[in-house]
């Protein structure tokens, strides 16, 4: 499954030289507003060493990791609601991802202009809230001027729905977010057509200086206490330092920078770490002298689905799945080894994949 994020913030807050650092889609990063017009798609490979592990011992053709897209989006002004700067073309853009990455400047630095002249994070996300507020209002009143006269006629589906859309209105208008109702099977039945920006998913991003990298600052301080209520994470990354490991090809020569900077991981594995956790992703593997090969999963997902992933058929006609958890390959060294141990286990439509299973399905079509 494809896993979409967009990288969202007012124009000079880093978003494009984050994105380039992430990717090898290298978006124009300038020191002036609305520097990335078209939305540039970054397909980014998923670091996983567990992918290094089956390799060793599968030795295959070729190893292929799960991959996420990063979309550095138009930057946002206030306005963009009504269509202010490239407003409808940065909410369009939102509409079409799976989570939002927020980023936030927190760093002082004179000769970057900042759209409104000060650094503040948290202003700064309370423009982009309110942006999408109010587009998000604009749909659901749409809505229920649609619905509320058949309602009222005594409709009671449509009773029940324009009830919904009355919850999400007054919790708009109070200045929250969507997503912080509960998404209840009804609700989702409601709003789930709608494609609400603010019922999204984000992750926080507080671009700082590289000297703060460790203990953060003032800025990151106040947009963690911004975003307390709402449980969302904040994760602090300096953009420049992404941007010399970017540069770096050599594996060894990434580590001895991070060691430098006294970092275990960069920003992009903390991002893409967040990135699941926050979806509720998880990986699988399937090993074999063709491909040892990673993929994308909901956490919770049975076998069947899980199949479907590589394969619609594999979905319809599936029939088994053989799992095998890498530690045990790693012990036993082979799937043959595993098998004489007892330690490859075949599994039914029933079975709850779990993160790291190493599996091969029989299915007939």
């Amino acid at each position: 499954m494809g896993l979409q994020c967009g990288i969202v913030g007012l124009p000079n807050v880093g978003k494009s030289t984050l994105f380039n650092a992430l990717s090898s889609n290298k978006a124009e990063a300038a020191n002036f507003p609305f520097c990335t017009i078209e939305p540039n798609v970054g397909v980014i490979s998923v670091p996983d060493e567990r992918l290094q592990i089956l390799e060793g011992l599968v030795d295959p053709e070729k190893v292929l990791p799960t991959v996420i897209e990063f979309v550095d989006i138009a930057g946002l002004v206030k306005g963009a609601s009504k269509g202010e700067g490239l407003g409808n073309k940065f909410l369009a853009n939102i509409r079409e991802v799976d989570a939002i990455v927020h980023v936030t400047r927190c760093f002082n630095d004179d000769n970057i202009v900042h759209v409104d002249g000060h650094v503040n994070p948290v202003a700064d996300k309370e423009v982009i809230d309110t942006e999408l507020q109010l587009k998000d209002l604009e749909s659901i009143e749409k809505q229920i001027q649609k619905n509320e006269r058949a309602a009222k006629s005594g409709d009671a589906k449509l009773k029940a729905v324009v009830e919904v859309l009355y919850e999400y209105r007054d919790l708009l208008e109070s200045g929250k977010n969507a997503r912080e109702l509960e998404l209840t099977d009804e609700r989702k039945e409601v709003v789930g057509p709608l494609q609400l920006l603010t019922i999204k998913p984000v992750i926080y991003v507080a671009n700082v200086e590289e000297t703060a990298i460790h203990t953060g600052n003032e800025h990151v301080e106040a947009l963690k206490a911004a975003v307390a209520n709402e449980g969302a994470q904040v994760i602090t990354v300096s953009a420049s330092i992404e941007s010399q490991i970017a540069e770096l090809d050599d594996p060894e020569d990434k580590q001895m920078f991070l060691e430098e900077y006294e970092l275990t991981e960069s920003g992009l594995d903390k991002l893409i770490r967040a990135a699941y956790e926050l979806l509720d992703l998880i990986t699988y593997f399937t090993a074999g002298k063709t491909e040892v090969r990673a993929w994308t999963i909901k956490k919770g997902w049975k076998a069947p689905q899980a199949a479907g992933v590589i394969h619609t058929d594999f979905e319809k006609g599936f029939i088994k799945a053989e799992v095998i958890k890498i530690p045990d390959y790693q012990e036993y060294k082979t799937e043959a080894g595993c098998k004489e141990a007892g330690k490859l286990r075949v599994e039914g439509k029933e079975y709850i994949v779990a993160d790291g299973d190493v599996m091969h399905f029989r299915f007939n079509v």
